[in-house]
């Protein structure tokens, strides 16, 4: 019967809703769909625009400097994936598993990822400006050098996060709460302010959110 099963193109029961127009993409997810071990997809540096991958289980996949603009891949598990350089641009993440992903690099500009779960997942240089992260649980992941700039994060969830990212007064904060690391860069016509410590608690505050931003202890020099 699982010889069957993979015989009929599918993985575990699953197969895409809309393959990739790439032909080389395309044929790379067909071949993993066949294949009878577990090993994880690797994508790389491949075109996966437009394709609907929902649902899938991507989990410590390669996508790394892949394109996957206007993807669907709401519901998909990319737990521990390397998803590192990829263009993700438009693509629609709600309620995806992105737990300790590595989205280093990665372009996550008008991205949906409502209800997505980021634990521990690492955000590195990545531009996130108009990305929606309504209701996501952004627990434990750094988020350094990230742009949310127009972003929307209504009732996401942070607890202890590295919060070092740039946003501006079309940044929705309603509902956000939890607890951060800052400071934060504040972008407005004059230029740049950086904000931190009670100051980013009042910023946050005024616009909806709830944060505690905690005060990194000075190391001894003893």
């Amino acid at each position: 019967m699982a010889g069957k099963t993979m015989s009929s193109g599918t993985r575990n029961g699953w197969a895409p809703r809309r393959f990739p127009a790439n032909p080389v993409a395309a044929e790379r997810l067909r071949e993993w769909l066949l294949a009878t071990d577990e090993r994880a997809l690797d994508a790389v540096g491949l075109d996966f625009s437009g394709a609907d991958l929902s649902g899938g289980d991507f989990r410590e996949s390669w996508f790394t400097d892949a394109k996957l603009t206007n993807a669907n891949l709401a519901n998909a598990n990319f737990y521990r994936a390397d998803i590192e350089g990829a263009d993700l641009s438009g693509a629609n993440l709600t309620g995806s598993s992105l737990v300790r992903a590595n989205l280093d690099d990665a372009v996550l500009r008008g991205a949906t990822l409502d209800s997505a779960d980021f634990v521990k997942a690492s955000l590195y240089g990545v531009d996130a400006s108009d990305a929606s992260f309504r209701g996501a649980r952004l627990m434990g992941a750094s988020f350094l050098d990230v742009s949310i700039c127009g972003a929307d994060l209504t009732d996401a969830i942070v607890q202890e996060n590295s919060f070092q990212v740039r946003l501006n007064d079309r940044t929705v904060l309603q509902g956000f709460s939890g607890s951060v690391f800052g400071p934060v860069e504040f972008v407005e016509e004059g230029g740049i302010l950086e904000v931190g410590g009670g100051d980013l608690e009042r910023l946050i505050r005024e616009r909806g959110g709830s944060v505690n931003v905690i005060q990194r202890k000075l190391k001894s020099g003893n």
